[in-house]
């Protein structure tokens, strides 16, 4: 496994592979970073994982600066998984002019959910995302399903910039008793952590009855846990229908741990 750190390397190591699958991470990798590896690696001949963690996307009063680095752990799993090349830039190498004043417009649907609780913070995603897939050149881009309108994003920008990159979602993993793994749960206390299964709780609910009542149900019962939203859509995030496929999404607050997690729903 080769690990490059800025870009003319990048270019070398990328010039040797061919089938090309990219799987972007901001590092402090957990099992479904590893299910996103694995995918990319059964479907692609080649495959290249970035790790940065992109100040772009931090709000003023966020956690970038406590975000977990964990380097050497991350380069270990990457190598178990079978990681072909590691790109791993500093800020300066990723934004060589400074923060970029031209960013990427994410739409309505960017001003909605986590865009309307963590304003400006999917311009920082999208930004990223298409600096790296202009700089890896993939045939093949692996998303989680865990940050579903991050995916649902990076889809729409992907056609409408017309980029020749096959967008794959992977389901999201889960810890045995239903927590959607993430590297904020490591914020969690010991008393959060059950606290915290309210989310997927609120969510099965929402998706065994088709109502939002009933997941509200479950947040009202551990009040210790602060909802930002519970909300039922159609799969790409617009009105929810009256039946066939859907989507329950939901963030809420665990101490000062902010949350999120979605599931698919089949309204009857």
């Amino acid at each position: 496994m080769k690990v490059v750190t800025d870009r003319p390397a990048l270019r070398e190591a990328r010039g040797g592979l061919d089938d090309v699958a990219v799987v972007m991470t901001m590092g402090a990798l957990h099992d479904g970073h590893a299910a996103l590896l694995r995918q990319a690696r059964a479907e692609a001949k080649s495959v290249l994982m970035t790790l940065f963690v992109n100040p772009l996307q931090f709000g003023p009063n966020e956690d970038f600066d406590r975000y977990p680095r964990t380097m050497e752990a991350d380069l270990e799993l990457a190598r178990a998984e079978g990681v072909d090349v590691v790109f791993a830039p500093t800020r300066d190498v990723m934004y060589p002019q400074g923060e970029p004043s031209v960013r990427v417009e994410p739409g309505p649907l960017g001003l909605v959910l986590e865009g309307a609780s963590r304003p400006g913070f999917f311009h920082g995603v999208l930004t990223v995302v298409n600096k790296l897939l202009q700089l890896t050149r993939p045939d093949y881009a692996y998303f989680g399903e865990k940050d579903y309108q991050q995916l649902t994003l990076i889809r729409a920008m992907v056609r409408d910039f017309d980029l020749p990159i096959d967008v794959r979602g992977v389901p999201t993993v889960r810890e045995a008793d239903g927590l959607a793994l993430s590297s904020r749960n490591r914020y969690l206390s010991p008393d959060e952590r059950p606290a915290a299964l309210v989310l997927s709780r609120a969510l099965n609910a929402t998706a065994a009855t088709g109502s939002i009542e009933a997941g509200l149900a479950e947040f009202a019962a551990t009040p210790e846990v602060k909802l930002d939203y519970l909300v039922l859509t159609d799969p790409m995030l617009g009105p929810a229908p009256d039946r066939g496929p859907a989507r329950a999404l939901t963030a809420a607050r665990v101490g000062g741990t902010r949350l999120i997690d979605n599931v698919g729903v089949e309204l009857p």
